[in-house]
């Protein structure tokens, strides 16, 4: 039994002593960090609807590319491009609010954030 204490005793000091123990860092998630997520979410599931899709490849835009760049937006974008679809009319079009959004990228491309459109040019 003493042996059978011992041998529990080394391997429980070893298992402590050679495994890594990582460190855990929690932090709170603030109410404007969830709203901008579910802005963001928002703009998002408006790009996954079908009509919104073809709509886009109307446009010359790959909806995946679209994606992509709603992602690297900052938050300010993001919420900027939700009001101007929350004061469209209810009811209305996707077109319009592709059309923000179209307009917002032809805006990243002209300040050189993004290159997506040839045919614009950035300001140096």
């Amino acid at each position: 039994m003493i042996h059978l204490r011992r041998l529990f005793s080394l391997l429980l000091s070893l298992s402590m002593i050679l495994l890594p123990l990582g460190s855990a860092q929690a932090s709170l998630v603030g109410n404007g960090q969830l709203v901008n997520q579910a802005e963001r979410g928002r703009l998002l599931q408006l790009l996954d609807r079908e009509d919104a899709q073809r709509q886009l490849s109307a446009l010359g835009i790959n909806p995946e590319q679209a994606q992509q760049r709603v992602m690297r937006m900052t938050d300010q974008e993001v919420a900027q491009i939700n009001q101007r679809l929350t004061d469209l009319p209810a009811g209305g079009d996707v077109l319009g609010a592709l059309l923000v959004v179209f307009i917002v990228f032809i805006i990243t491309d002209v300040i050189g954030a993004t290159n997506i459109f040839t045919f614009v040019h950035p300001v140096k």
